[in-house]
This record gives C-alpha cells, sequence and structure tokens, in this order.
C-alpha cells in the first residue's frame, strides 16, 4: 500500500476535525434542549402553582399560607431566572460550535476539491501520455508500411 499524499494527508486531519466539531455542535444542541426543556417545565410548574394560589384565595387561605406562597413564588422566579441564564449561554454555546463545525466543514470541502482537480489533471496528464504514445505508435507503423511499399 502507498504512503497517502501529503494533500490526502491534510483531507483526513479535516474530514477528523469536521467529524470531532460535529460531535461537539451535537453535545451543545442536546444541552441546550435539555435547558430550554427544564425552562419550561419551571415556567409550566409557576403558572400551575400560580393557578392553585388563585383557586385557593377564591375559597379562602390564611396568612401563612400567603407568605409561604410569596416566599417560594421568590425563590421559583430565582430559579427561572438562573435557568433562563443557562438557555442563553448553551445558546450560545451551540451558535459557537455550529460556526466552528461550518469552517471544519468548509475546509474538508476545499482540500476534498483540491484533491479531486489533481486527481483529474494527473488522469488528463495520463490521457496525453497515451495518446501521444499511441500517435506514435501508428506513425511508426505507417512508416514501417511505407517503407515496406517502397522496397516492393
Amino acid at each position: 500500500m502507498t504512503d497517502p499524499t501529503p494533500m490526502q494527508t491534510l483531507v483526513q486531519l479535516a474530514e477528523q476535525e469536521a467529524e470531532k466539531q460535529a460531535r461537539r455542535m451535537g453535545a451543545a444542541r442536546l444541552a441546550h434542549q435539555e435547558n430550554t426543556q427544564k425552562l419550561e417545565q419551571l415556567l409550566l410548574y409557576r403558572q400551575d402553582y400560580e393557578n392553585r394560589y388563585q383557586q385557593g384565595m377564591q375559597s379562602g387561605i390564611g396568612m401563612s399560607y400567603h407568605l409561604n406562597y410569596r416566599e417560594f413564588m421568590l425563590r421559583l422566579d430565582e430559579a427561572i431566572i438562573g435557568q433562563q441564564g443557562l438557555v442563553s449561554q448553551t445558546e450560545s454555546r451551540l451558535q459557537a460550535e455550529h460556526q466552528a463545525w461550518q469552517e471544519a466543514e468548509r475546509k474538508r470541502l476545499s482540500f476534498r476539491t483540491l484533491v479531486e482537480r489533481e486527481q483529474a489533471a494527473q488522469m488528463q496528464q495520463e490521457q496525453r501520455r497515451e495518446q501521444k504514445a499511441s500517435d506514435e505508435h501508428a506513425t511508426r507503423m505507417v512508416g514501417r508500411q511505407m517503407h515496406l511499399n517502397q522496397e516492393n
């Protein structure tokens, strides 16, 4: 087996980098989805708790329940704000990883295109060599034929 050319080595390295960046982007996408789902769950839980509180207000609640509700809602709002921060961070990371993947993919495709051009040029040179050899052979054959015809 022949050693890979420097260009083939670059293509392999670029493919490995693109695959690595794709995995990183996938992990970032998963983290963003998970954090977004947690935020949605917190918001739904807050809405549900708010609805139950409103129902309790209609049927009459005590002062301690009201104070507990307010304290819990403050904590829940803090958790929501924290989760919104995580969603924002993971979204930024996802965008950065997506850009890194796009750049790695662009390099991979560029190197691949260069290899394809190199192969096409080599193929064209080989075809020219074959055509030249064929033309030279045909010229020799015609020359021999003419030489034989002159002797006769």
